[in-house]
C-alpha cells in the first residue's frame, strides 16, 4: 500500500511502519501483535492491533481531514445510535516518514455484510433504516457542513449534475444511455431539501456494515460524516438491498417521496461517477456500481 502527500511523495504503509508508529507514540502497546486487515476500501489502511484494537491510517490525501473529525464526533454520536460505530481510542501524529495523523480504534467484532451472513434480509433492512433515521434525528449543532472533507455528501443533488452527465457520456455504449439519462433527469426534478441539515453517514454500503449472528451489528467508516441533506444516506436501498426488502427499509427510515427520489439519484450518480474511475482499480466497487445502476433503473421504471 502507499499514500502520497500534496507533493506526490510516496510513503509506504506496511506492518513495519505501523509497528514503529505504535511503539514510538504508544509504548504501552509495543508488545501487541499487528496484522493487516483485508479491505476493499481505498482511502485508509487498516491493521489489527492485539485482540481489541485496530490502527487506521489514511493512504490518500482527501482522507487526512477525516481523522480528527472522527476523533471529535464519533464519541458524541455513539450513545444515541442503535448499532455499534467505531470508537476512537488514540490519535497518532506524523512520524517515521509517515506524514499524516492516524488513529487507534477499538476493534469491532463482525464480518462484512453479505447475503449469506444475514438470516432475515427484511430485518436487516428495518434495522438499517432505524439506524439511519436515528442518526438523522441527533442534534446537528456544531456538526461539519457537507464539503470537501466528506466528498460533498449531503450537498444538493443538483451540484452533482455536471460530473454525473460527464460520466454518462464517458460510459456511452456500455450502459443503457437513454434509461440512465431519464432516471437522472427524474431525480433532479424532485424537490430539494429545504429543512435544516441533519447528521449523515454519507457512505452506507455493505462494505461499511458488519454482521454478527445473522444480523447487522455495526456501521463503520465515517469518513463521509457531516451534516446536510439526508437523501445520500438512502443509497444502500439500491447498492445492497433487494426490491423485496427495500420497502421495509423505506418504512423504517420514514422519508418523504422527494427525499426517496433524491436518494435514488444519489445512488445512481455515485455509481456512474465511480464506475469509470475504478474500472481497472477495484473490482469490488465496480461490481457494486453495476448492480446499483441496474437496481436504480428497475426501481425507476416501477415508479413511473
Amino acid at each position: 500500500m502507499s499514500s502520497s502527500d500534496a507533493d506526490g511523495v510516496d510513503v509506504n504503509i506496511d506492518t513495519a511502519l505501523v509497528r514503529r508508529l505504535v511503539t514510538g507514540q504508544f509504548p504501552e502497546f509495543a508488545d501487541l501483535a499487528i496484522e493487516p486487515v483485508a479491505t476493499s476500501g481505498t482511502d485508509n489502511a487498516l491493521y489489527r492491533l492485539g485482540d481489541d484494537m485496530c490502527v487506521r491510517l489514511p493512504r490518500v490525501t482527501w482522507a487526512i481531514v477525516q481523522v480528527e473529525k472522527e476523533q471529535e464526533w464519533l464519541p458524541a454520536l455513539a450513545p444515541f445510535l442503535p448499532l455499534d460505530i467505531p470508537k476512537p481510542l488514540k490519535l497518532g501524529r506524523p512520524a517515521e516518514g509517515y506524514l499524516w495523523n492516524w488513529s487507534i480504534y477499538g476493534w469491532i467484532e463482525g464480518e462484512s455484510v453479505t447475503p449469506e451472513r444475514i438470516a432475515e434480509p427484511r430485518q436487516l433492512a428495518t434495522d438499517l433504516g432505524h439506524f439511519i433515521a436515528t442518526l438523522h434525528r441527533v442534534d446537528p449543532a456544531g456538526g461539519p457542513p457537507a464539503g470537501d472533507h466528506n466528498f460533498y455528501r449531503g450537498m444538493p443533488l443538483a451540484t452533482r449534475n455536471k460530473p454525473t452527465r460527464e460520466a454518462i457520456q464517458e460510459l456511452h455504449g456500455t450502459i443503457d444511455f437513454e434509461a440512465v439519462t431519464e432516471a437522472w433527469d427524474a431525480a433532479l426534478e424532485s424537490s430539494p431539501w429545504d429543512l435544516p441539515p441533519v447528521w449523515i453517514h454519507g457512505d452506507i454500503h455493505a462494505g461499511n456494515l458488519l454482521a454478527n449472528d445473522g444480523q447487522v451489528s455495526a456501521v463503520i467508516d465515517f469518513g463521509g460524516l457531516g451534516i446536510g441533506d439526508p437523501a445520500c444516506d438512502l443509497i444502500v436501498a439500491w447498492n445492497y438491498l433487494s426490491a423485496e426488502s427495500r420497502d421495509a427499509f423505506r418504512a423504517a427510515v420514514a422519508v418523504d417521496d422527494a427525499t426517496w427520489a433524491r436518494g435514488r439519484g444519489w445512488a445512481l450518480s455515485i455509481s456512474l461517477i465511480g464506475l469509470p474511475y475504478y474500472q481497472d482499480k477495484n473490482p469490488v466497487i465496480v461490481a457494486r456500481a453495476k448492480r446499483t445502476i441496474a437496481e436504480v433503473l428497475a426501481d425507476h421504471r416501477s415508479a413511473v
